[in-house]
């Protein structure tokens, strides 16, 4: 019965030898076929989310020039002689049209959006900062010194158009 056995486990080693080797090789196959699907899948939302980063860049300059200070003093003109309600027109204008851009986070770097968050508030901050100067007394001088201010120290917008220019730069 030994005498049996020994030819029969002599045959099945390369059949088991083969198979071993069959489903490596299936493994190997199916494995290059999934990352090649992966990679055209990728490849093809590349293209279309492209534009969509685009866009949202767009976006996010034209946000940043709109609440610039010099820009936003020339839309946004006082209605009364009140600094503080000049004041709450100008950062609830901003705060608007920051909500009106939240989703555009989605498209663009952390670190972009970050930047845009940080010129926002900044603008916010410099306008509250002209405010509470002892010799703005109306509206009218609270623009006078909001825009010297920028003649001498540049919008706080100017560093994040700069590091959005840079980041598309990259992209393109």
């Amino acid at each position: 019965m030994k005498i049996e056995i020994l030819p029969l486990i002599i045959s099945l080693v390369p059949a088991a030898l083969v198979t071993f080797i069959a489903i490596y090789f299936f493994r190997l196959h199916t494995t290059n076929e999934e990352r090649r699907r992966r990679f055209i899948l990728h490849k093809e939302n590349q293209k279309q989310a492209l534009p969509l980063k685009l866009q949202a860049y767009e976006r996010m300059v034209l946000f940043l020039e709109r609440i610039s200070p010099g820009k936003l003093l020339t839309r946004m003109a006082p209605v009364g002689e009140d600094k503080q309600s000049y004041e709450l027109l100008l950062t609830s204008t901003i705060d608007q049209e920051f909500e009106h851009n939240l989703t555009q986070q989605i498209y663009i770097s952390d670190e972009c959006w970050n930047t845009v968050k940080a010129s926002k508030n900044a603008t916010i901050a410099l306008i509250r900062k002209m405010t509470l100067k002892e010799e703005v007394d109306s509206a009218d001088k609270l623009r006078e010194v909001i825009l010297t201010e920028l003649i001498e120290k540049g919008a706080p917008s100017d560093a994040a158009l700069s590091f959005i220019k840079e980041e598309i730069s990259d992209i393109l």
